[in-house]
């Protein structure tokens, strides 16, 4: 069976790897790995990851996509997600199969929905809440506003980042959000920056020491990526990616039994699904 390294994908679809992240941790999609560590993904990885960079292309939020992916597969009774026709029609995600139209969030049936690609009509029963004014939004709606934004205009979604973190500086979401943002235009330097300033505040937080760690590896400063890397295996045991990369830097350095000893938990954890 033909396998894509994630180069290959991001050549191919121009996906961003936070995208690319975001499918493997919410279980939408389950590469494998090469021989050499390295993310392979199938024809049907490629098929889903190719449909979220077209509802990205239609303004639709990351984390929307991701969603609606999982409650597909969750609803799909046998109709797996490459067997049905996705897009976004109102900036919704709709879905379409011998069932008939029916958007994926409600469940409402949609009128109009055409395989030509007309827009349609969505069948909505309860009002939409009215639009505040910029400077009364919370930090929330700021975040909610940056992830909107991230696939059509990434400098408004970072600003909208940083406007969320200073009415909410306590939004881990919006601190991880943004450092993945800023690792997607090679600006690692800076990533680790934004992520050293989430530890004062979050000092505990597994997913930021290892965030910091990726973002320090890009930016080839391995030996204080590993000890991110080892900072978050202490506070979360069971981070299988934290010891998956920590085996690969330990290897890249020369540490080889620290470097195999890792790989056993790794894959022990794998075993362990």
């Amino acid at each position: 069976m033909q396998s894509y390294t994630l180069r290959d994908v991001q050549a191919l679809l121009g996906v961003p790897r936070s995208v690319v992240n975001a499918l493997i941790s919410a279980g939408v999609i389950a590469p494998r790995r090469g021989e050499r560590g390295q993310l392979q993904f199938s024809f049907q990885d490629i098929v889903l990851l190719r449909t979220a960079q077209s509802l990205r292309a239609s303004h639709v939020s990351t984390r929307h996509i991701t969603r609606a992916l999982q409650r597909l597969d969750a609803v799909g009774a046998g109709r797996p997600a490459t067997g049905v026709r996705i897009r976004a029609v109102g900036g919704e995600i709709a879905i379409r199969d011998e069932h008939g139209a029916w958007h994926i969030d409600t469940g409402q049936r949609i009128l109009d929905f055409e395989p030509d690609g007309s827009a349609g009509t969505v069948v909505e029963f309860a009002p939409r809440a009215g639009h505040k004014a910029p400077g009364s939004l919370s930090g929330i709606e700021l975040f909610e506003i940056a992830l909107e934004l991230e696939p059509v205009d990434p400098a408004a979604a970072e600003s909208a980042y940083h406007r969320a973190l200073t009415a909410a500086p306590d939004l881990v979401d919006a601190w991880l959000n943004l450092g993945c943002l800023l690792c997607d235009q090679a600006r690692f330097e800076e990533a680790a920056g934004l992520y050293r300033e989430a530890l004062g505040q979050f000092p505990d937080v597994p997913l930021v020491h290892y965030n910091l760690a990726v973002a320090l590896e890009d930016a080839g400063q391995y030996r204080e990526a590993l000890a991110h890397y080892h900072e978050s295996i202490k506070l979360a045991p069971d981070f299988a990616d934290a010891h998956y990369n920590a085996a690969r830097l330990h290897d890249k350095l020369g540490d080889t039994q620290r470097a195999i000893r890792h790989y056993n938990r790794y894959r022990q954890l794998g075993a362990d699904k």
